[in-house]
């Protein structure tokens, strides 16, 4: 095999990094392999700036980077990605694409073509100190402050409430943590989530993007108020991004937080997990009469079309979603995605909610697949952040930036789904 370097665009966490080192040097134990690899953790902005602004997986600067459905669509139109599905078509992942729950292989299928496979999953949910629910001093005391019984909050009032309640910063406990960076990221996804267990959709049935309606109105202004209220939230909050707020939850400092799943999990796995054997996850709080409702972003390990070594790169990541890896890559504290990790006795054994993934994905919504969602996006975190950082109405706030969106909005592109 020839020799030279494989390079890696990872994003940065460190149960990724570990797990991917692990993965590399067994596949090279196992196989033979002569190629250095070379992994780059970087941040989701310097990622993105990296694999596609600077047409990295197109010019060959990155074999293989870990891409986030947000950007596959972009991706994909901009010839940044190698078609996999020839090589699927020679040897297979094994049990593909039946290992997996479809909900985590539409994304990167255009028409006849794959664009990666699935490398690491958890939709967002509700995650809480079960200890701290279960405390009979604690049950006691809010019933005396609110006379009604402590439990897990299902509706957006409840959190609040629940949130205050546990808010005690003399004891480095703050009743929630939100990831409030403004990367273009955590603060859409909450917007969305927000906007979703309103009962409103971000699409319109013509296909294009929505934000000025009553539901988000409601959400955003709700988002707002907790994200502001300093008897609620973690004084953090606006400097994290998602990996810091759960690993500021990890650490004891949050009775609550809506994040993803995979930072429960890390919970469990962690050495700096103070909560192990502490945590449980619920569905996302919602408003009355409306189904909860989640948001199913995943990433994949993708081949750079400019890549000078696709075959290896594709063997690499084919060995590196096997049943025995994805386990691996759960017990770094990452989130497997095969349906045997989701339902294995050793992992329930550790994390013993996470068998819980199977029905999160029922109520699992994506984001549009659109070339220039990044800018959308970006609209849409520079009104969530003026809604917070200023006192200009949400409605005025949602109406300017639907005028911006509007100008750059296209119609969705429906790929047909061959799986």
């Amino acid at each position: 095999m020839s020799s030279g370097t494989l390079k890696i665009a990872v994003r940065k966490f460190g149960p990724f990094e570990t797990a991917l080192q692990k993965l590399w040097d067994n596949y090279c134990a196992e196989t033979g392999c002569t190629l250095i690899a070379e992994m780059v953790p970087m941040d989701l902005d310097d990622l993105h700036n990296a694999i596609l602004e600077q047409n990295g997986l197109k010019n060959g600067d990155w074999d293989i980077a870990h891409v986030v459905t947000d950007w596959l669509y972009e991706a994909w139109e901009t010839g940044a990605l190698e078609n996999l599905q020839p090589y699927i078509t020679q040897n297979p992942p094994d049990d593909y694409p039946w290992g997996w729950s479809s909900s985590l292989l539409s994304m990167q299928q255009f028409g006849e073509a794959v664009a990666g496979l699935p490398f690491h999953d958890g939709p967002e949910c509700l995650i809480y100190r079960k200890d701290l629910f279960t405390d009979v001093k604690e049950i006691k005391r809010f019933h005396e402050l609110h006379g009604k019984h402590l439990q897990v909050p299902k509706t957006w009032d409840d959190f609040k409430t629940v949130a205050q309640f546990f808010h005690r910063p003399e004891e480095n406990l703050y009743g929630t943590v939100f990831a409030g960076l403004p990367d273009g990221h955590n603060t859409v996804f909450d917007f969305c989530l927000q906007l979703w267990t309103r009962g409103g959709s971000l699409v319109s049935d013509n296909g294009l993007i929505n934000i000025d309606t009553t539901e988000a109105l409601e959400g955003l202004t709700f988002y707002r108020d907790i994200l502001r209220d300093k008897q609620a939230v973690h004084p953090n909050t606006m400097q994290y991004e998602s990996v810091q707020a759960g690993m500021a939850f990890a650490r004891g400092e949050a009775a609550m937080m809506v994040n993803w799943f995979g930072f429960a999990s890390m919970c469990e796995v962690i050495n700096e997990s103070v909560v192990k054997n502490k945590v449980d996850i619920a569905y996302m709080p919602h408003t009355a009469g409306n189904q909860p409702a989640s948001l199913n972003v995943y990433w994949v390990y993708a081949v750079g079309a400019g890549s000078k070594h696709k075959q290896t790169a594709y063997n690499f990541i084919r060995y590196a979603v096997s049943a025995r890896n994805d386990k691996l890559l759960t017990l770094e504290g990452g989130i497997g995605c095969r349906i045997s990790t989701w339902v294995d006795g050793g992992i329930n054994a550790i994390i013993p909610y996470y068998h819980k993934l199977e029905q999160l994905h029922q109520t699992a919504r994506s984001l549009p697949q659109k070339g220039n969602w990044a800018q959308i996006a970006k609209i849409i975190d520079d009104l969530v952040l003026a809604a917070i950082n200023t006192a200009t109405p949400v409605a005025q706030l949602l109406a300017h930036g639907q005028q911006k969106i509007s100008a750059i909005d296209k119609p969705i592109v429906n790929y047909a789904n061959t799986l």
